[in-house]
């Protein structure tokens, strides 16, 4: 028997949690076709790979991720590919392409995913479909790099066909013909492969542009009928609801939680953004859990969505996310014009406000507001670089750390550079919420959040954390089931073909070398995103960690270089969503 490639030797982990063994593997086209205990033929074999002491593992999954316009302009999406990942997930957070047009789409995408909007537009202006199977058919057009797969956004077909201005209405509600509108998109999409539809209620999402500029994105303005309808349509067809709840109510949170349990109809399938062990609130992660549990224990189907690495964010200026949680960063975001910015930073009736809101402390918040836990990263002025806001406060004859923080803001603009991690900080509880089985790892936001951080290298980071902590004798899960958790665990929940590599399955998959999962993994790189003006993106880079990338049998990534076939030709698919 021939073979197109043959991976040697290596510690082969299935996908399913299964034990791992020292595996000889042969590929042939875009399948395995076999897993041996004995060494392989080689000949004929023009391609073989010698992979001891290394893991061959199924290519990661990517559940949640924003590359719904990098995806059209840059279709090979090699942040993700060179770390592992050979499945990404469109469409979350009620935003998708699939419908909306070029300008909507920038005020959607623009400044909830600083993504830039001039570029969204640009990307969106040039689409060849006008529903759900035309642009399946249009990405499988492009040379993709990954494999793809998407839900239908919300607030993407809300908009397209209410208008956004009504779609952001509190007062407006959708005809009965818009709601039938709506309806009909959505079974379209569900027919076309869709896994499901994405939604929202977190207020702190604001649009882009002029027109509806700082309202909350459409999907927050469905009222419960029209949710309802919507979600009878993904419990019909057994299909998933990824949504994120208003934070700061607990209704919210308890409504979409409890939609997934059946009692006299049945189940939706939900998981939530997100469980995270908050600075802000350091007793949510004790919930998170039981709340899993309890909806499961009553016959729903529900997963949080979880990144199992530290939330670490970088910002410009004030051009951070966090900020749209308070009306007195809302406002300043609110103001395009940089003038106008720094002279509303300048009013003393300003800072009295945002003075307020940064004391306040009760209520339900995702930052924790603390500008001693804000380390200044770049500066012009350099006297400040290293040290936080709270201290340039004191060290400015005791200042409060709002004024330190707007004052170096209104000198220094986007040229000052700063982070702070928001959530996940503490490992204990990290290792509890990976172990979970109400809770799915991902939520890495990849294609979003450029210069504020997204997270292409979560798997990996995961990964050493359990095989350190196995090394350390003190393991919280295999090194197994970890892998299934990122692979197989996925695929099998949103019914999609990837995840596993056994005989037979689909030939994506990736060469680890345990020896490389060390601290370079937290380094930092900018790297120019040429389809975006070379506007840097912040990654996390360690290349020495992934030795090859397979994705339907081809190799298109090793060692920190793509091979030429990486967004020249089509080497992923869209993975169509499995009937039931």
């Amino acid at each position: 028997m021939s073979y197109d490639t043959i991976i040697k030797g290596g510690r082969w982990f299935d996908g399913t949690g299964a034990p791992s063994a020292l595996r000889h593997l042969g590929l042939r086209g875009d399948r395995v076709v076999t897993v041996s205990a004995e060494p392989l033929d080689e000949s004929g074999c023009s391609n073989v790979i010698d992979a001891q002491g290394k893991w061959v593992l199924p290519g990661m999954i990517d559940i949640h991720t924003h590359y719904d316009v990098e995806v059209l302009k840059a279709p090979a999406l090699t942040e993700s590919v060179r770390h592992g990942i050979t499945t990404v997930l469109l469409g979350s957070c009620s935003l998708s392409t699939v419908h909306v047009g070029a300008t909507d789409a920038g005020d959607l995408f623009g400044r909830v995913e600083a993504i830039p909007r001039r570029h969204v537009i640009e990307a969106v202006a040039e689409k060849t479909w006008g529903s759900a199977r035309e642009y399946v058919t249009a990405l499988e057009a492009l040379p993709l790099g990954p494999n793809i797969a998407a839900m239908l956004g919300h607030s993407d077909v809300r908009a397209a066909l209410m208008g956004l201005d009504r779609a952001t209405r509190k007062e407006v509600r959708p005809t009965a013909a818009e709601q039938e509108a709506m309806e009909t998109a959505l079974h379209e999409a569900l027919d076309a492969g869709f896994m499901g539809m994405s939604a929202q209620q977190l207020l702190f999402d604001k649009l882009d542009g002029e027109v509806c500029r700082s309202r909350t994105l459409p999907s927050t303005y469905a009222k419960a009928r029209e949710r309802r309808r919507l979600n009878a349509i993904l419990r019909q067809r057994d299909r998933v609801l990824q949504a994120g709840p208003d934070v700061a109510s607990p209704r919210s949170i308890a409504a979409m939680t409890l939609s997934s349990v059946g009692l006299f109809r049945r189940r939706l399938k939900t998981t939530l953004l997100s469980a995270a062990d908050l600075k802000a609130n350091p007793y949510l992660v004790y919930i998170m859990g039981p709340i899993a549990r309890l909806v499961n224990a009553l016959g729903g189907d529900f997963r949080w969505q979880h990144l199992p690495v530290p939330f670490e964010v970088y910002a410009d200026g004030i051009d951070l996310v966090i900020f749209e949680e308070f009306g007195s960063g809302a406002a300043a975001l609110h103001l395009a014009d940089q003038v106008e910015r720094n002279a509303l930073m300048q009013d003393e009736s300003y800072r009295r406000r945002f003075r307020k809101d940064y004391d306040a402390r009760f209520g339900m918040r995702v930052w924790h507001r603390d500008f001693f836990d804000a380390e200044i990263v770049a500066c012009p002025d350099e006297s400040v670089v290293g040290k936080t806001f709270g201290q340039v406060g004191v060290d400015r004859e005791g200042i409060h750390p709002v004024d330190a923080f707007l004052d170096l803001v209104v000198a220094h603009g986007t040229k000052l550079r700063w982070r702070t991690t928001i959530s996940n900080h503490r490992v204990e509880f990290l290792d509890r919420l990976s172990a979970n089985s109400g809770v799915q790892l991902g939520f890495s936001d990849a294609g979003a959040h450029l210069r504020n951080m997204a997270f292409y290298n979560f798997g990996l980071r995961f990964l050493r954390r359990v095989h350190r902590a196995e090394q350390a004798g003190h393991p919280f899960l295999s090194l197994e089931h970890a892998v299934h958790r990122m692979t197989g665990e996925l695929a099998d929940w949103y019914r999609i073909d990837a995840g596993h590599l056994r005989e037979g399955d689909r030939a994506d998959l990736v060469i680890i070398d345990p020896e490389r999962l060390d601290d370079s993994l937290d380094a930092y790189a900018e790297d120019p995103v040429p389809v975006y003006d070379n506007l840097p993106r912040m990654v996390n880079r360690n290349d020495a960690a992934v030795s090859a990338v397979f994705i339907n049998g081809e190799y298109v990534f090793g060692d920190g270089i793509a091979a030429p076939a990486l967004g020249t030709r089509r080497t992923g698919r869209f993975l169509r969503a499995e009937a039931r």
